[in-house]
């Protein structure tokens, strides 16, 4: 009895989640990319600090353990770290941009019943 009412519910009210949305505008598409952009750089900021500050903490460790007099192996070669500079917003592909130059507005119908006058080759 249980299990058939919590299904029944289940069915009743798990429904309408699986509604679908309708797609966004191109408006709210560009505010996500430059989000998802901004989201980007400010990992790569972050992991630039971490890298610099493990650098600090590693140089200070052997100077601290130098000092002591205890014995420091060399630093292991590792890649520079690399500073993404400053956020610098995507520039919208060419269709957004407004590119694109408008079609001519047509003087005439493309199919017309009349035919067309014979031009000086067909003479």
């Amino acid at each position: 009895m249980l299990a058939a009412a919590s299904t029944v519910l289940a069915l009743t009210f798990g429904t309408p989640a699986a509604a679908k949305l309708p797609p966004p505008s191109a408006e709210a598409q560009a505010k996500a990319e430059l989000a998802k952009a901004r989201a980007a750089h400010a990992d790569k900021v972050g992991a630039y600090q971490l890298c610099v500050w493990q650098n600090r903490i590693a140089e200070q460790y052997r100077r601290d353990a130098q000092a002591q007099g205890k014995a420091v192996q060399p630093p292991a070669p590792t890649p520079a770290c690399a500073d993404p500079g400053p956020f610098v917003e995507p520039t919208p592909p060419l269709e957004q941009a407004g590119a694109h130059s408008p079609a001519p507005t047509a003087a005439t119908p493309p199919n017309t019943a009349a035919p067309q006058e014979p031009t000086a080759q067909q003479k």
